[in-house]
């Protein structure tokens, strides 16, 4: 079933719902009982008999939006015939059709002007009256910030130093969300601003057992509208996470952000740590920096913090020996890696490059029986690691790929998963959807999702490709940057804290150097949100003047 089709199926069923609940109150007020199943013009109604916008009711069936206006709208209605007690506002929200009901079909609920008695209020009635206008300026506040949020644009942050140096630890970005087209949602009825779960209730760092933030029955199939441009290589792009088990919505997996080193159709590598696409070594852009692991031996301590302070991103580990210590540096640069060699307690330093041929496979028990598969590099079958991975064809829409036991681990969830067929191994035999197979043609293109810091980063060369399906967007800016605002488990010492105002409000897919800073539209976006409400008052005063 399709987008629209599913969407009008519960659009449908939401108005049948209110109309049976309503259509008698629909009548006192003077309209024909049908207008109470008619989708749209039943809150039209409402919002006209009870003196608000009439043009809010376009966001009843809003994705994410509508059933907050919904809940807004049914209040306004309950509100409309006396139903102002807190207890009828809980029911009218927790049971919104069965509690609108039970009063539509009372024999003695009649219609109650709220402003007829406003000379007779006491002041704590009055109170009561401020806070239920303050609460809908929230309310609408919530929604308008849901609407830019689910429609628009949506803030994530950077977390760890997969990205470095390009994007930085505690890089808080903005995602453009109609990059590649806009990806309807999926799940309509969820949490405002909440992207998988509530908080983390059950076992610590187990997301398995946390509540989710959005209703996971009631669901619609991927779509995407406006698509006029495709991830190309060398994007910055922002996804879910592939092979995320906890969530079966797409939209509501971890996201990531990653550069798009490959697209669908091309060959990917690595030798020796060194990337390489159709054969060609990989472009470096002028905000790109190439890093690799180094591990260093030292006579004496290393003044790490200090480093810290000369060159910003230096996650390490360190270990005391007999002889002196032992350094694993992440994401050093040849230039920084020269200048660490150049220090006087410097004994050795060489790049730490796994061999070819080891398999990089993790596992969950000591005894190795149960394979790791996030940890492990992709796939399984191959002898390969981060360092010397490849070649392997990205798998594009029309392909037509061999289906084996060998192949089968490179594609088994491209075709069970994401492209949602039944997969079945049956006495060495391979089923897709109850029939037998030794070929698949892929239905969408696929992307390898590489990070800078390559031998730093939880990429495509451990998860696989990534579908078309999971692409968000593009990061349009960072708007805050935040130096030790995440910790790293992986690292003996922590950056010190410091904000970075250098990075604020410059853009951050352009592949430039020297990245231009838009500070001046974020300010006067401020100055018009803080000060709109002043100019308008300014206008009305002059207004009245001019009249005077």
């Amino acid at each position: 079933m399709n987008y629209i089709l599913t969407y009008t199926v519960y659009v449908l069923i939401l108005s049948v719902l209110m109309g049976i609940s309503t259509w008698k109150l629909f009548k006192k007020m003077g309209y024909n009982p049908l207008f109470a199943f008619i989708p749209f013009y039943n809150y039209f109604i409402i919002l006209k008999e009870t003196k608000h916008p009439k043009w809010w009711a376009i966001l009843s069936y809003f994705p994410i939006v509508g059933p907050i206006m919904m809940s807004v709208f049914h209040l306004y209605l309950m509100k409309k015939f006396g139903k102002n007690l807190f207890k009828d506002q809980i029911l009218t929200v927790i049971l919104p059709f069965i509690y609108m009901a039970t009063v539509n079909y009372s024999k003695d609920v009649e219609i109650e002007d709220e402003n007829a008695n406003d000379l007779f209020l006491t002041d704590e009635e009055k109170d009561a009256k401020k806070k239920d206008t303050f609460l809908g300026s929230i309310t609408f506040a919530v929604v308008f910030a849901t609407i830019i949020h689910v429609f628009v644009t949506q803030p994530f942050g950077i977390p760890t130093g997969s990205m470095e140096r390009t994007l930085l630890v505690g890089d808080f970005l903005f995602v453009n969300k109609w990059s590649y087209g806009y990806r309807l949602p999926m799940r309509p009825v969820a949490i405002p601003f909440l992207q998988g779960t509530i908080m983390d209730t059950g076992q610590k760092g187990n997301p398995k057992d946390d509540p989710k933030s959005y209703v996971d029955g009631v669901k619609l199939p991927y779509t995407r509208i406006l698509q006029f441009n495709k991830p190309q290589k060398n994007d910055v792009v922002v996804f879910n996470y592939p092979q995320d088990s906890v969530h079966t919505a797409i939209d509501r997996k971890d996201p990531y952000v990653k550069r798009c080193v490959a697209t669908a159709g091309d060959t990917f590598e690595m030798r020796a740590g060194r990337l390489f696409v159709n054969g060609k070594p990989e472009t470096v852009l002028g905000d790109q920096e190439v890093q690799h692991r180094y591990i260093v031996t030292t006579g004496s301590q290393l003044d790490i913090p200090s480093l810290y302070n000369t060159y910003g991103f230096l996650p390490v580990q360190e270990i005391q020996t007999d002889k002196g210590y032992l350094y694993a540096f992440q994401g050093l640069t040849d230039k920084t890696a020269a200048e660490i060699k150049g220090l006087s307690q410097v004994i050795e330093m060489k790049e730490d490059v796994s061999p070819k041929g080891e398999a990089a496979i993790a596992y969950k028990d000591d005894l190795r029986t149960k394979i790791d598969t996030t940890q492990s590099i992709f796939p399984v079958n191959k002898p390969w690691n981060g360092d010397w991975y490849g070649p392997v064809r990205i798998p594009k829409k029309g392909d037509v790929v061999a289906i084996n036991n060998e192949s089968l681990p490179m594609y088994q969830w491209i075709i069970s998963e994401y492209e949602h067929n039944s997969l079945e191994k049956k006495n060495g035999k391979i089923f897709i959807n109850g029939k037998e197979a030794n070929q698949y043609t892929i239905q969408q293109d696929y992307y390898m999702m590489v990070g800078d810091n390559r031998d730093a980063s939880l990429d495509a060369r451990f998860f696989g490709f990534v579908p078309e399906e999971n692409i968000v967007g593009k990061p349009m800016f960072t708007w805050m940057s935040l130096q030790g605002a995440f910790a790293d488990s992986s690292s003996t010492y922590q950056a010190p804290f410091k904000i970075r105002w250098d990075r604020m409000f410059k853009a951050t897919n352009t592949g430039e150097a020297n990245k231009t800073s838009y500070w001046w539209i974020a300010a006067m976006i401020l100055i018009l949100f803080f000060g709109w409400e002043y100019f308008v008052k300014l206008f009305k005063k002059k207004k009245s003047e001019d009249e005077l």
